[in-house]
């Protein structure tokens, strides 16, 4: 992590288009699930806690407890982000104290050294609210990421003014409704990220619900109507020093259904090249969004399979995480639900058409279960297949319980434990939580998930947020881990990374896919650069990419590990691939 071991791994080279670089329990009695027979001893360790060594002191701060104030139990997301264009990755993180709570979102920047230090007052992201998520992109094309915020009653913008700082843009965005997660995506394809917003349920405040044992607790989202989906499109090119957005929902069709929104991704569900809308429903049907390329969208959850699970019923639909899991060249999509529900994975075959296979695919043996939240699809051991992280908190309190709970222990009858799912090739997941205690025995309320590489050191570690408690950074120490390659996809000016751009690598006989795409779990915005673990390959044959506006390029392939840079205009054009 110093800067000396930094600047080696940064060294380059140059190859024809892109630039080349070597490279506790606390859960009371958890609802059990079927057992496997594995010995918790024969399973991989792949984290360690190693928040204390970045020094990060990041504490999330939920507001007065008692009140059961519905907003409190959902947030809060972070952003990976590099805010001052200095090449190290900075961290974000977003408070649901209140207005007049005092306790702003904190900003970190990454240090030469590696570790963060709080550059939170006066960079004008210093802002209090009931916050729940985050998004990052460069909206107005001039090379420095913006950032949305979401919360409770509002959504808000900031513009990245280039010198370490920045401001507000005053009510980009009007609408009044409890905003979640957010996503930027250049819908149609003009070059500028437009930029989408979850929304879940009208609520009121005055509403008094209760638990199991009537007891008062936080209410479920069917007390109240869903809200729709906004879309926002970047008109930014009218006047590039300043972001501006405008409201398109209805004209576009998503103001057509409501829904209690939680998670949400964009990517190219039908192949035509067009970015598509999923949304995750809580307890209510998803909404898939399928892209006419006219600027609408028709909603085509049930016909693509990806309304309700394998049973027809819809599920409580929070995290998402996308993602080849069995290797066939397309991405399956797996959502995140409650404690007694399961978890979600539908595979993608044929392209356009999705099935839930969780059960065939060992995702329901899981040691215990939890609700989840963030969710993540990452390849952990680099064998070249994605495994699955889900952190997990309740909404409602364990019907465990006490009657009553000293103030400091509010939260811990929400608390469970995280998960962690090792594909061992082509789909075939194990549970590997009781083999990482860091991550998966610690009780928490957890609510937001990323991977990203923080350090440059070629494989990524998971940054976890949890309500009312200290957010952690697990480092990836697996020991029988592969190569990998690691890529940044920009654009034609080189200014902003290609949100939407996707990736196919070709070795061996295989192709590997991915999607540059950082919004995605829940109320998070990931690492934007892509990461794949090729297994015990030393090279790679090809590249092929498909760059946002449609057009594919091939780049020559290399020696493995590395880190690699790909400018669209700078490969070989492809009149088609698949």
């Amino acid at each position: 992590m110093s800067s000396t071991r930094q600047a080696a791994i940064l060294s380059s080279t140059v190859s024809i288009g892109c630039v080349l670089v070597s490279i506790g329990w606390g859960c009371q009695r958890e609802r059990p699930a079927a057992q496997t027979d594995t010995s918790s001893a024969a399973l991989p360790l792949w984290f360690v806690d190693a928040t204390s060594d970045w020094g990060l002191d990041f504490v999330h701060q939920a507001g007065p407890t008692g009140g059961y104030f519905m907003p409190q139990i959902m947030g809060s997301g972070l952003a990976v982000l590099d805010f001052d264009n200095d090449g190290r990755w900075d961290l974000y993180f977003v408070q649901n104290g209140g207005p007049s709570s005092g306790q702003p979102n904190r900003l970190y920047r990454q240090l030469p050294d590696g570790r963060f230090a709080d550059v939170t007052s006066g960079s004008g992201l210093d802002v209090t609210g009931y916050g729940m998520g985050v998004a990052v992109g460069d909206a107005n094309n001039d090379g420095w990421v913006d950032v949305v915020v979401t919360e409770y009653g509002r959504t808000r913008l900031f513009q990245n003014r280039g010198d370490g700082t920045f401001r507000e843009i005053p009510q980009a965005f009007t609408s009044p409704l409890w905003a979640t997660s957010a996503a930027f995506v250049d819908y149609d394809r003009d070059g500028w990220l437009d930029l989408v917003v979850t929304n879940y349920v009208a609520y009121d405040p005055a509403r008094v619900c209760y638990g199991s044992r009537g007891q008062p607790d936080y209410c479920h989202p069917v007390n109240f109507d869903g809200t729709v989906t906004r879309l926002y499109r970047n008109v930014s090119f009218r006047q590039p020093e300043h972001v501006q957005f405008e409201d398109v929902t209805q004209a576009s069709g998503l103001g057509r259904l409501a829904g209690p929104g939680l998670g949400v991704i964009c990517a190219d569900f039908d192949g035509d090249g067009w970015p598509d809308i999923f949304v995750a429903n809580d307890s209510h049907r998803n909404h898939l969004w399928i892209n006419q390329r006219d600027g609408t969208f028709r909603e085509e959850a049930i016909l693509r399979g990806v309304a309700y699970n394998v049973m027809g019923q819809a599920e409580a639909g929070m995290g998402i995480a996308l993602g080849d899991v069995d290797g066939n060249g397309l991405f399956d999509l797996f959502v995140t639900h409650l404690t007694e529900e399961t978890h979600t994975l539908w595979l993608q075959s044929p392209q356009g058409r999705f099935a839930d296979r969780t059960a065939r695919l060992g995702l329901h043996r899981s040691r215990y279960r939890g609700t989840g939240f963030g969710t993540v699809m990452v390849d952990v051991d680099q064998d070249g297949w994605l495994d699955i992280a889900v952190a997990n908190g309740r909404v409602t309190r364990h019907p465990a319980a006490l009657p009553s709970v000293a103030p400091d222990q509010f939260f811990v009858p929400y608390q469970e434990r995280n998960q962690l799912f090792w594909n061992k090739g082509q789909g075939e997941f194990q549970d590997v939580s009781l083999a990482n205690p860091a991550l998966c025995d610690q009780p928490g309320v957890w609510r937001g998930l990323v991977a990203a590489d923080l350090d440059n050191d070629g494989v990524p570690e998971l940054i976890v947020t949890s309500i009312a408690g200290p957010a952690r950074i697990f480092r990836n120490v697996a020991a029988a881990r592969g190569s990998s390659l690691q890529l940044r996809l920009l654009t034609r000016d080189g200014r902003r990374d290609a949100y939407g751009a996707e990736l196919w690598v070709e070795a061996a006989g295989r192709r590997w896919y991915r999607l540059l795409q950082p919004a995605g779990s829940y109320l998070c915005s990931g690492d934007p650069r892509i990461h794949v673990g090729l297994g015990t390959l030393t090279a790679i044959d090809r590249l092929v990419v498909r760059w946002p506006d449609g057009q594919y390029e091939q780049f020559p392939g290399g020696p493995v590990p590395a880190i690699r840079l790909c400018r669209q205009g700078s490969g070989t054009p492809l009149p088609n691939y698949r």
